[in-house]
């Protein structure tokens, strides 16, 4: 079979444009990343900004791609633009949480609340942000799990941004045994609590006295530190010291 009757047959000719529209649609798209994220490396721009731009491109591009097939195939897309607003009300019904997601996303890139890279925490989820869309921003929690939360929820819980804060408190409840002088141990767990590596010294490890009960003084012990990414870490390891502490002056 030769070139000239593959291009005559028409459904053969469809198959073919559409083929190369997907494939350089995939092309252009891989390509322009490639390039955004070269010049964002080279002119140090914000890794949020690339993101975004990416996304502009590539749903661009399918857009076009799309637009080109569905020509090519012989399908009239002003009856298709027309006919989406005939059931325009009907879709965005179906359609409004993805609508939703989309424009909490511009209200996330315009209010500049986070960025890649900072660590937030929202609906009892934390973790540090890796990329942000225009409908979902995916988190990356401490022990290596990959959340997906919709932009929506942005605009409609509370959401914290710790890598914002110049530093991080981690407390930690303690009951000190009455047996034990008071002073003596308040000295020594804030002497351990700022033995630590990486706690800072301005404010100091502090100790709040909350309540006296069945077995003892109820404190919590509280020390600051400027990584927002190892609070858990920290609480672990202060926890070991006031232990060792308890333990040595109780024996």
């Amino acid at each position: 079979m030769t070139v000239d009757l593959l291009l005559n047959d028409p459904i053969l000719k469809d198959l073919i444009v559409t083929a190369i529209t997907l494939i350089a649609a995939f092309l252009i798209i891989e390509w322009t990343s490639y390039i955004i994220r070269k010049a964002g490396k080279q002119w140090n721009i914000d890794l949020t900004l690339i993101q975004v731009l990416n996304e502009i491109i590539k749903y661009t591009v399918i857009a076009l791609a799309l637009t080109i097939i569905l020509n090519e195939i012989g399908i009239n897309i002003s009856g298709i633009v027309l006919s989406l607003g005939i059931v325009g009300i009907a879709v965005g019904f179906a359609a409004r949480d993805t609508l939703s997601n989309f424009i909490a996303g511009f209200f996330i890139l315009a209010d500049k609340g986070f960025r890649v890279g900072d660590i937030i925490e929202i609906s009892n989820q934390q973790g540090r942000v890796l990329k942000m869309g225009f409908r979902i921003t995916t988190l990356k929690t401490a022990d290596n799990k990959i959340i997906n939360i919709p932009n929506s929820s942005f605009s409609k819980d509370l959401y914290i941004n710790h890598t914002s804060v110049e530093s991080r408190r981690v407390d930690l409840d303690v009951t000190i045994p009455y047996e034990m002088n008071l002073d003596n141990v308040t000295k020594s767990l804030k002497h351990a609590a700022l033995g630590l590596g990486g706690v800072l010294t301005k404010p100091q490890p502090d100790i709040q006295i909350k309540e006296l009960s069945d077995t003892g003084v109820k404190a919590t012990l509280s020390l600051w530190i400027d990584d927002p990414w190892n609070v858990t870490d920290y609480r672990t390891s202060l926890a070991k010291e006031v232990k060792n502490i308890l333990v040595d002056k109780n024996a």
